[in-house]
Order: structure tokens, then sequence, then C-alpha cells
């Protein structure tokens, strides 16, 4: 399983318009490369449920939500607190999305798609607002993920477009060498 979570570094007690955009933005990749989408330390106080409506309610993007409401049908959607210590274990291990990796956790894109490809299963987290993940989370993660491997710097929702889409691709390459 290969799971998006993204990170709420912005407002933690009132809800923006990027909290919402951001999640309408996430759902039709994550439908669209086989990721499963969690939310971390968002400002809802609402079921997962009654979030996709809302979401569906406030945004055209994404078909007005609706791929969001197909990864909750699913079951592909998590909503919670950020955990204290460590993420859920189902969701495998936890990869820390940077520009500026660790050197003793750096992980090449082609070294997680090759174990994703053998159905190992990771959390790739990635922090929306202007601040990125906090840095208490960067001990957290066994890998640190650079998804351009030049250090580049990507904005959130580029950043939620560019890691399912490339790892996918890389999978999907050595599908094809099978």
């Amino acid at each position: 399983m290969l799971t998006l979570g993204i990170v709420n570094t912005y407002d933690k007690i009132k809800v923006l318009d990027a909290h919402y955009r951001a999640i309408a933005r996430a759902a039709p990749i994550c439908h669209a490369f086989g990721f499963h989408l969690a939310l971390y330390d968002f400002p809802f106080k609402m079921t997962a449920e009654e979030l996709v409506a809302f979401v569906m309610e406030k945004t055209t993007i994404g078909e007005s939500g609706s791929y969001l409401k197909i990864l909750y049908e699913k079951n592909h959607l998590s909503v919670s607190d950020l955990p204290k210590k460590g993420f859920p274990s189902q969701f495998g291990e936890t990869v820390i999305t940077t520009s500026k990796p660790d050197p003793k956790r750096k992980v090449m894109p082609v070294k997680i798609a090759e174990e994703a490809f053998h159905n190992r299963s990771f959390l790739f987290l990635v922090g929306l607002g202007h601040k990125g993940l906090p840095k208490e989370l960067f001990e957290r993660g066994k890998y640190h993920l650079d998804i351009t491997s030049k250090g580049l710097s990507l904005e959130t929702c580029t950043a939620i477009g560019a890691v399912p889409a490339h790892l996918a691709g890389l999978m999907e390459n050595l599908q094809c060498k099978k």
C-alpha cells in the first residue's frame, strides 16, 4: 500500500481555503496512481464522511471533490491528528519528502519504487504550508526522499502530484521489464 500523507502546518484552528483545496487536488492524484490519502492535523472537527461532503460543497477542483468521495468509498481516506510517536504500521515505512534529505536517510526514487513494486508499504509525508514538514518529523522517517533527486524545493501541490506520478511511472517501468 502506498499512502500520501499531508501534514497541515497552516492554522490548526481555522479552516482555510488552502486546506480543502489541497485535499481536492490530492484526491484525483491518489486515485489516478493507486495511492491512499492520509490527512494529519487538519482543523476539521468532522468525520471523514462529513469532510468529503464539506469539500464537495466548497470546491470545483477534482470534479467537485468526487475523487475524494471515491477514495472514501474505497476506504482509501484517513483523517486524524498527527500521532505523538509513530505512524500507524499499516501505512508501512514513513518517508519524509524533502529537498534537503539527511545523507544517512536519503533514498532514491527508484529504490522506493523497487521496494513498492515488491509489495512493501510506504507513507510519504508532505507538509501543507510555507514551512513544510515540521523538523521533529524528520527523525520519524526511516527514509528521506527528494523526488527531484536534484535538491529542488517544490510547492506543496506540485509535490502532491510529483511524488505519486514519478513513483507510479518507475513502477510501471519495472512491470514492463518483468
